[in-house]
């Protein structure tokens, strides 16, 4: 049976092209699965499970025929999405796991991040990822209206983009030192993560060990899933 791993396909209301791409693989690729991991950033934002907006509805709802008939869907927290709660788990049948999380692979053992924690170069965005990850600044944002909640998610975002437009490209990438950190952390020679956007795969040296780190694709200008059976990895590009 095949894994199968995506990152970043940032649903939302005004990309109904990559809504109905999504429901199309999880109908027709991942059933059978041995299980689907989505590396963050599933949706674009995600202000509370007591706040669904209408357009994640029918994505939702196809997640939940996916696991009923026996695909186990595991779902990380990105840097958009990361209020998800048991709410979200109930309604789409999927388990929300936390990173560091370590999987038993094919026999190799296996980091998932979903990889904004490996770019300590952009010292900006890991100040605001402390914040938004503090548990009494998320129950006071949970707090709020919604109509609260999708003012400040506006600002937010708003916030972000102006910022990422000032960035070199390299700072919004991975650190290699903290990369290789915590895979020493973990015990690990292979990664899989997704949030930079730039899908390739790396190997280098680590403690006179072969490493490898894959980095998932988004779903911005296609889909894109890695699977892995015990022959390897292989990357499809959906269209």
């Amino acid at each position: 049976m095949t894994t199968l791993f995506i990152s970043d396909l940032h649903l939302s209301q005004d990309r109904h092209d990559t809504t109905e791409l999504f429901i199309r693989f999880l109908q027709s690729i991942a059933p059978g699965a041995k299980a689907l991991y989505i590396l963050g950033d599933l949706f674009e934002v995600w202000l509370g499970d007591d706040m669904i907006l209408p357009d994640y509805r029918t994505p939702i709802a196809a997640l939940k025929k996916l696991s009923e008939k026996g695909t186990p869907v595991y779902v990380m927290y990105g840097n958009r999405d990361f209020l998800m709660q048991q709410g979200f788990e109930e309604v789409s049948g999927a388990t929300i796991i936390h990173e560091p999380h370590i999987l038993d692979l094919y026999g190799t053992r296996t980091l998932l991040l979903h990889g904004d924690t490996l770019c300590t170069d952009d010292v900006a965005y890991q100040k605001f990822r402390t914040m938004v990850r503090n548990p009494q600044w998320q129950s006071e944002m949970l707090a709020k209206s919604p109509q609260e909640r999708l003012a400040m998610a506006k600002k937010l975002r708003e916030i972000s983009k102006t910022e990422t437009a000032q960035k070199a490209n390299d700072i919004m990438d991975v650190n290699q030192d903290a990369v290789e950190a915590v895979m020493r952390e973990q015990h690990v020679w292979q990664l899989i993560h997704g949030h930079t956007h730039r899908p390739a795969e790396h190997t280098f040296e680590l403690d006179g060990k072969t490493a490898r780190r894959i980095v998932l694709a988004d779903w911005y200008t296609s889909g894109s899933y890695l699977s892995c059976d015990q022959n390897g990895f292989q990357s499809t590009v959906l269209n």
